[in-house]
């Protein structure tokens, strides 16, 4: 029980990281390699802001900026100076290194004892439970700390992932979609392009700031390293859920993209636990993702091979 909670509670922090992807990859079509610095940016600034009084919820808005910030400036590189994409965001991502290490003024903080977004619904399961620090669910003892992070994780989930679903559907929403479909057509109707694009960068990195907050307070540390890999992390949810259930439209989108990286951390988890080398997590996380966007090619190709040869049956 502990492995699925901890599967789905850390796939739920990791959704927002892949629901920012979904923005700048599948959107406005941007290779944006900056995910890998922002992603740490937010957690080491939180865990400073933390560990030096602020509200966790400050803290947590206060790392979704900086994220922003650092998404317009990729964005900016390359619409301003015009440098390309994927080098616009190997700068930031560069960048950020030393950023992040400035912010935090070591490789490493702890955030042991201290507050949480999620200390509201742990306060409110404590008195549920009389004091007791641990519940009955189906049979196993499952702690209220990680309960009450897995009830916040869900919340937030629900929440950001309902607004962003709201704004897609607004004018400008549906300009910042048409950005990466026809640049032609969104010019055509009076819209800066690259605008949309700086735009849509600042919220992309900002949603994964947002999830390196928020995976920052439930492991409780910060570490310059954790960003490592993290893009492939977010594609391989995206295509995962692109599989599950399509993207026939924003819903749909949304939904695979949050379930994709459940489904992935979960099969990680399960990994780890029947003997899979740590150190080779990343390795396993890139071949996993080459499998994932080779096969819908060997299907396609195996379909229209077994079709061709039932025609001429």
């Amino acid at each position: 029980m502990n492995l699925i909670i901890g599967a789905f509670t850390i796939g739920l922090i990791l959704s927002l990281l892949s629901l920012g992807m979904l923005i700048s990859f599948r959107m406005i079509r941007f290779t944006d390699i900056t995910v890998d610095g922002s992603i740490t940016l937010g957690a080491s600034l939180t865990a400073v802001l933390i560990m030096a009084g602020w509200s966790p919820w400050l803290a947590t808005l206060a790392a979704f900026m900086a994220g922003m910030i650092a998404g317009s400036i990729t964005g900016i590189l390359y619409t301003r100076f015009k440098i390309q994409e994927i080098l616009a965001g190997i700068l930031m991502m560069t960048a950020l290194y030393s950023i992040n290490l400035r912010i935090m003024g070591k490789s490493n903080i702890p955030l042991l004892d201290t507050k949480t977004v999620s200390q509201i619904p742990e306060q409110l399961l404590l008195s549920a439970s009389g004091g007791e620090s641990k519940m009955l669910i189906a049979g196993w003892q499952v702690s209220l700390i990680d309960l009450s992070v897995l009830i916040s994780s869900t919340f937030l989930c629900l929440v950001i992932g309902w607004l962003l679903y709201h704004f897609l559907l607004t004018h400008y929403g549906t300009a910042l979609r048409a950005t990466g479909n026809n640049v032609q057509m969104v010019r055509a109707q009076g819209i800066n392009n690259n605008k949309m694009i700086i735009f849509g960068l600042a919220l992309s990195n900002g949603l994964v700031a947002l999830s390196g907050a928020l995976l920052a307070q439930y492991q409780g540390f910060a570490d310059v390293q954790m960003g490592i890999g993290m893009m492939v992390w977010g594609l391989a949810s995206i295509i995962i859920g692109e599989a599950l259930v399509g993207k026939t439209n924003i819903w749909t989108t949304i939904t695979g993209a949050v379930l994709g990286t459940i489904l992935f951390r979960l099969l990680i988890a399960i990994a780890l636990r029947w003997g899979l080398n740590p150190n080779d997590l990343k390795l396993v996380t890139a071949l996993f993702v080459f499998a994932a966007l080779v096969a819908p090619q060997l299907f396609k190709s195996f379909h229209k091979k077994f079709t061709k040869s039932s025609n001429h049956a």
